[in-house]
């Protein structure tokens, strides 16, 4: 298992970023379609990512600095729902926020989709907690390395 670690600045607050985390409304602003979030240690997180059904379930929840989750690909044999784990730590700075991400445990032919969905999600992030208008998401995930 691999895992992949990176962070971006935003210029909002951590309560403000925190809400794109933990309500549905705010997750689909900046990625996936639709979104099931019950923001609390054993809640349901489901977010369905251009057309691939992400399941899991929150694992902590301490407002308005981390937000750790499990990850997982629903009916899949080799990536199944809540195999994996991300966790987002929102820490203060002086222009707004600094988002650290942390995804572990991550199958390795599943790593370099992950790296590329998350250096495409983590701006959009950015976008909206800053109030910037967001075009239709058109992200594909990249195939799995070992596959077709």
């Amino acid at each position: 298992m691999a895992e992949y670690s990176t962070s971006i600045d935003i210029r909002a607050t951590p309560e403000e970023i925190f809400d794109y985390l933990v309500t549905a409304e705010g997750m689909t602003a900046w990625m996936g379609e639709h979104a099931i979030l019950e923001p609390h240690v054993g809640g349901a997180f489901q977010v369905n990512i251009a057309g691939s059904p992400i399941r899991g379930h929150y694992l902590e929840v301490i407002r308005p600095h981390l937000v750790v989750v499990s990850w997982g690909l629903a009916g899949s044999d080799e990536f199944p729902a809540g195999t994996s784990r991300v966790s987002f730590t929102l820490s203060s700075t002086a222009e707004g926020t600094r988002v650290d991400l942390l995804h572990s445990d991550l199958p390795e032919l599943r790593v370099a989709g992950h790296v590329d969905g998350w250096a495409h999600f983590l701006p959009r992030l950015a976008s909206a907690a800053e109030g910037q208008p967001l075009p239709a998401d058109q992200w594909v995930p990249l195939p799995r390395r070992g596959t077709a």
